[in-house]
């Protein structure tokens, strides 16, 4: 099977998300290519092409402020479907764009006079926290659903594959300075495997350390990069999120 495509543009559907209901989504990101600080296994939009934490290079074939204020308002121009979110997500890693606060800001300026009922939400896999205009962003963003797969460095290595430069013990500490978010995380087994008990134990020592309000389990179901992964069935997510739930006092939810 075939991984799925990119998104050609720089707004997409509403689709219908398993978190986020009825959510719209906005791409900051190069439409020809994946652009991503992992290069993740089981990512379904294929290996990525540029792995890098320095979007610098990638700068003129990313959308522009204003293309992005105009790209929203054509869209609700068109289409009266009522939408609960305004997602950053797309081809890679969003917060990689060179001017995410103020992708943000106009996002919330278009929000505010086009679709007041919708929220500003943030798919993320937490390694540009480092960066000041992202946390100056984020601070900004309603929802945000930041990724740890992994509770050791070994598996962090293996399975998101980052670029050079991202650390495994940064990234934790920087989601435990972030304050109100919720982290998912995607637990894979086969060619390789988040949801051994070494494992598992470490990734729930730092859902107690990091501290999100929620925490959202699931695992492949579509094709992805490495075609050796397997799925991890509902009755064994459901037990690890027991588990999780009651060594971490946090809701821990299974999609």
């Amino acid at each position: 099977m075939r991984t799925l495509e990119l998104k050609k543009g720089i707004i997409y559907g509403p689709i219908k998300s398993r978190r986020l209901g009825s959510s719209l989504g906005i791409n900051l990101l190069p439409w020809a290519y994946k652009l991503c600080t992992f290069n993740c296994l089981y990512c379904h939009f294929g290996w990525t092409k540029i792995h890098a934490g320095d979007a610098g290079p990638s700068r003129t074939d990313m959308p522009t402020v204003d293309q992005v204020r105009k790209a929203l308002k054509d869209w609700f121009a068109e289409n009266q479907t009522p939408i609960e979110y305004l997602t950053f997500s797309g081809n890679g890693e969003p917060c990689l764009h060179p001017r995410f606060d103020e992708m943000v800001e106009v996002v919330r300026e278009v929000r505010d006079q086009l679709a007041p009922q919708a929220k500003v939400a943030l798919l993320s896999n937490s390694t540009c926290l480092d960066h000041p205009r992202v946390r100056s962003g984020l601070q900004r963003v309603e929802v945000k659903i930041m990724k740890l797969d992994c509770g050791t460095e070994p598996a962090f290595r293996k399975i998101n594959r980052p670029c050079a430069g991202v650390e495994f013990d940064r990234v934790v500490k920087n989601l435990g300075e972030l304050g109100d978010f919720i982290l998912q995380s995607v637990l894979v087994d086969g060619s390789a495997s988040n949801t051994g008990p070494r494992e598992l134990e470490g990734w729930i020592e730092k859902l107690a350390y990091v501290r999100p309000r929620e925490v959202q389990i699931y695992s492949i179901d579509r094709p992805s990069a490495d075609q050796g992964l397997a799925l991890v069935g509902k009755e064994k997510l459901h037990h690890i999120a027991v588990k999780a739930q009651e060594a971490s006092g946090i809701p821990v939810k299974v999609f």
